[in-house]
């Protein structure tokens, strides 16, 4: 199925299981998605598994946004106790759509315990309280942690317990069965490069790895990774051992980095503990990095390697040499927790880590140019496929080590593949045979019944007679609308609307980065702009950063093409 043919899909409102091969898109295609919610004046509820996996996508782990926490059982009083709690009822019982994301590492009783909390608190007795579920993630990755607990509690009272026995996956559970999600399982492929080694990979997806695949990895044997390639362990400690003596042997005193944050403790704990970014980070030149963002010009994504070369004498951010030969200056960058469109915590920090090496686990996600792993000691289910298909080439791959399970991937799973693989091809033939008006019918019915409509993007707030004019710029600004129509809603100029966003960015109530991403310019522009700003700054003493830099001389250097409202708009990203 492709990108386009889930995106039809979403739209009716369906449950949805959204899977494929990694680099298939999954991620892609399920922003798509919520962007166009957004536009239409509905906000999603964004979930993730884990930590990691939620502060990459700006949301809740499914544990903290509905109220279970660590729980691994769901008492009738437990019950009781989260549909009381005014966040968790406010959440929940206001939510239309809830994705979540990583459903492979979800137990199968973490996903029931989500579904009777979400039926408690909305009092409607369907899966998941009525809300349109999207599933996203890919089974044959990392599987649930499944810990053993004995079973305690008092005669009649209900009960979710994980056991250690099996391993419990979401599919297995009765309330995925009851919420019907459609399969949408995507077949195109954006990460792997190499035709040889994506047959590989297939093969290991489908059980049927044969003499000539070893044989192909045997050609990427080495017992030591080469110079600038990151290392892939499946242990935590093999990690941090490596990364803190190799950066040890490097001159010179390290220049330290030290995380900001903003919210609430608890929230920006949860956000530290999914950041891949340390909390403090030691750096020197010479030091092996990894961005752990994807940056908004597209200069690097997470995964992107490099050295660091050197550091700005403007900002003292490190300068990344990155593995293709570019040079580019890591400006700190934000991760925020966010609900219902605000912003509740947020933590700024350099966009690195040190990448001698890095665990298997905290991989899942990236697109490495080059990575060294060594899969002797590989214990579970899903641990080598996913370190193997982090590389988008065979060239990329160096392989010290490997074993039979590194290879094998869950029997449970791959007896389901073939179930998701049929069912995808069932839903796709399906909606293929709607004709257009049809479709197009239920995708308003579905806006409609979410409380949105076409176009109405985060335009619903009624014009204010009182109150600080900051303010009311700021209220428009985040619910998404433009320029031309935050001046058209405010009745002034779009220059003022600009001066409004300039003095909130100067006092720390907006953040570009995050709060202004519909409004970012095209990036080919931007770095235009950036380049004539450079120029303008080593031709006189002036601060870049300061808002009230002199504009003509870098329209002059631009040329009319760049309108006065371009360029300063472009400025409030720099």
């Amino acid at each position: 199925m492709t990108q386009d043919e889930a995106l039809t899909i979403l739209k009716t409102g369906a449950n949805v299981f959204l899977t494929g091969e990694p680099g298939s898109g999954k991620t892609y295609t399920v922003n798509r998605f919520t962007n166009y919610l957004r536009d239409s004046g509905v906000e999603p509820s964004i979930t993730a598994s884990t930590g990691i996996a939620a502060t990459h996508i700006g949301g809740y782990t499914i544990h903290s946004w509905s109220g279970i926490g660590v729980l691994r059982r769901l008492t009738e009083y437990d019950l009781d106790r989260i549909a009381n709690n005014r966040r968790v009822y406010g959440r929940v019982g206001s939510a239309r759509v809830l994705v979540i994301d990583e459903v492979s590492m979800l137990s199968d009783k973490t996903l029931e315990m989500v579904d009777a909390v979400c039926r408690e608190i909305r009092r409607d007795p369907r899966p998941f309280g009525g809300l349109q579920v999207i599933f996203v993630g890919d089974f044959f990755q990392l599987p649930p942690v499944q810990k053993r607990e004995p079973e305690t509690l008092e005669e009649g009272q209900q009960s979710f317990v994980e056991t250690d026995d099996k391993t419990s996956f979401a599919f297995t559970s009765p309330v995925w069965t009851k919420a019907q999600p459609l399969v949408c399982y995507l077949s195109e492929q954006h990460r792997q490069e190499d035709a040889a080694f994506l047959e590989f990979l297939s093969a290991v997806r489908k059980g049927s790895v044969e003499e000539r695949h070893k044989k192909l990895l045997r050609t990427r044997y080495a017992k030591v990774a080469e110079k600038g390639m990151t290392e892939l362990y499946s242990h935590n400690a093999d990690v941090d051992y490596l990364n803190n003596a190799e950066l040890a042997k490097l001159a010179g005193t390290p220049k330290v980095f030290v995380m900001e944050s903003r919210g609430p403790e608890p929230l920006v704990q949860t956000l530290k503990r999914g950041c891949l970014s340390p909390e403090t980070l030691s750096l020197k030149i010479g030091a092996r990095v990894m961005f752990t963002k994807n940056d908004l010009e597209r200069r690097y994504v997470n995964g992107t390697t490099g050295i660091v070369s050197g550091f700005s004498k403007e900002s003292a951010a490190p300068i990344v040499k990155t593995t293709s030969g570019r040079e580019v200056v890591a400006e700190p960058d934000e991760w925020s927790l966010s609900d219902q469109g605000r912003v509740l915590a947020r933590i700024i920090q350099t966009p690195l880590r040190l990448a001698w090496a890095i665990t298997v686990h905290k991989s899942q996600g990236m697109s490495l140019d080059t990575a060294h792993m060594n899969l002797a000691d590989a214990f579970e289910y899903g641990q080598g496929y996913v370190a193997l298909s982090r590389v988008r080439t065979l060239a990329g791959l160096s392989l010290a080590g490997l074993n039979q399970r590194a290879l094998e991937v869950h029997p449970k799973v791959f007896k389901h593949d073939q179930r998701f693989r049929a069912a995808s091809d069932a839903a796709r033939e399906k909606f293929r045979s709607l004709p257009p008006v049809e479709l197009s019918k239920m995708h308003d019915n579905f806006l409609r019944a979410v409380g949105g409509r076409k176009g109405a993007g985060r335009k619903t707030v009624a014009k204010k007679e009182k109150g600080d004019t900051l303010s009311l710029t700021k209220e428009l600004v985040l619910q998404g609308l433009s320029l031309q129509d935050m001046a058209k809603e405010r009745s002034m100029t779009a220059g003022t609307i600009i001066h409004h966003l300039e003095q909130l960015k100067e006092k720390g109530l907006l953040v570009p980065a995050h709060d202004l991403m519909h409004l970012h310019p095209d990036p080919d522009r931007l770095a235009e702009v950036t380049k004539a700003f450079e120029k303008i700054y080593k031709l006189s003493t002036s601060n870049l950063k300061t808002p009230d830099v002199k504009l003509s001389p870098v329209r002059e250097l631009l040329g009319d093409s760049y309108s006065f409202e371009e360029i300063r708009l472009a400025r409030l990203f720099l």
